[in-house]
């Protein structure tokens, strides 16, 4: 096996898509309009690339290709591509691979080092963060933002992120205790998550002790993803943050909700646009708007400004929650229609 960042070139070869879903090629995939063999489909695609290793037919499944492609970087993608190449010896480490995987798609803590390997890989635990991967940037001596190249230097050294995670520390540290001034928040009741079983929804309120200089910011960060994602059972995330003289909000989305998944249950999109005439009939802030947002793979929606940052709503959580919980509830009962 070997890999080729996939380039145009590649188009009309015969190739194992891993991760990425590219055209003329097999797919190992759980991005959406994948084509993987059902004998090997997971939630990730890193699970997907270690069902393969392990299957009996991988010759079949394969179809005696031997070049693999992806066409982005992330952690997940760097690691099934990893385990493709490996093949069986890669399953030895099949808990620390789907625990960073699942840290790196879903932003989900199954293991502390887990979340630390992606974040040693792909530099936060946001799947939308484009600062960089600091184990390239470390190995080349400079920032790297060419995917190719990142593959290139990284794909060496995965074992040994995967199992010898705390080396890394210097690339995880601060990004870690930003998870963990959140978790730690939760724990303490200042961060709290009511949950709204009748609408699926999970109203989340973050306190203002998880913001510092160095951390968290609800106008430069899209959420502290991990807490959030190992706090919350619903369908639809209400997240409310206290900004200035009132409230930041998103609206989102489950965050593996984006990818075909197999264990983890289907998400079904809803329309806000009725939400979003209604709230802002009733926001008095006039120099933002509530807004339908997808610029995330599982955002729904934000209060924000001309630049779609996220701006502070004069409306209370209180409010906001029960019009989206009301919105959620009549949708379901369409359904049911």
């Amino acid at each position: 096996m070997r890999f080729e960042y996939y380039h145009d070139e590649l188009a009309e070869v015969p190739k194992l898509s891993v991760d990425g879903t590219v055209a003329n090629a097999v797919h190992f995939s759980h991005w959406q309009g994948n084509e993987t063999p059902a004998s090997v489909k997971a939630d990730t695609s890193t699970e997907i690339a270690l069902n393969l290793a392990a299957a009996p037919n991988r010759d079949e499944l394969t179809r005696g290709i031997d070049l693999v492609t992806n066409n982005h970087f992330d952690t997940d993608g760097v690691l099934s591509v990893w385990t493709v190449l490996t093949g069986e010896r890669a399953l030895e480490f099949r808990d620390e691979l789907v625990a960073a995987a699942e840290a790196g798609d879903f932003s989900e803590l199954s293991t502390e080092d887990g979340v630390r390997a992606s974040i040693v890989i792909q530099g936060s635990d946001s799947p939308s963060d484009d600062s960089g991967s600091p184990l390239a940037r470390q190995l080349a001596g400079e920032d790297v933002y060419d995917d190719a190249r990142a593959y290139q230097l990284i794909l060496p050294h995965v074992e040994r992120v995967v199992t010898h995670t705390g080396e890394y520390e210097g690339l995880w540290r601060d990004a870690w205790n930003r998870i963990a001034a959140a978790l730690d928040s939760f724990a303490k009741g200042a961060s709290r998550v009511v949950e709204d079983s009748e609408a699926k929804l999970s109203i989340v309120t973050l306190a203002p002790e998880i913001f510092s200089p160095s951390g968290f910011k609800p106008t430069r960060h899209s959420a502290p993803f991990t807490a959030i994602s190992n706090q919350t059972s619903g369908e639809v995330f209400l997240i409310a943050t206290p900004l200035n003289d009132g409230w930041a909000y998103r609206i989102d989305y489950p965050y593996y909700s984006w990818a075909e998944t197999v264990v983890r249950p289907k998400i079904k999109r809803r329309n806000f646009s009725s939400l979003m005439t209604r709230l802002n009939e009733l926001e008095k802030n006039s120099i933002a708007k509530w807004k339908p947002d997808s610029s995330e793979m599982a955002s729904a929606a934000k209060f924000c400004d001309q630049n779609g940052k996220l701006a502070a709503s004069s409306l209370q959580p209180d409010l906001v929650a029960t019009q989206l919980r009301n919105t959620l509830l009549e949708s379901a009962a369409a359904t049911v229609r």
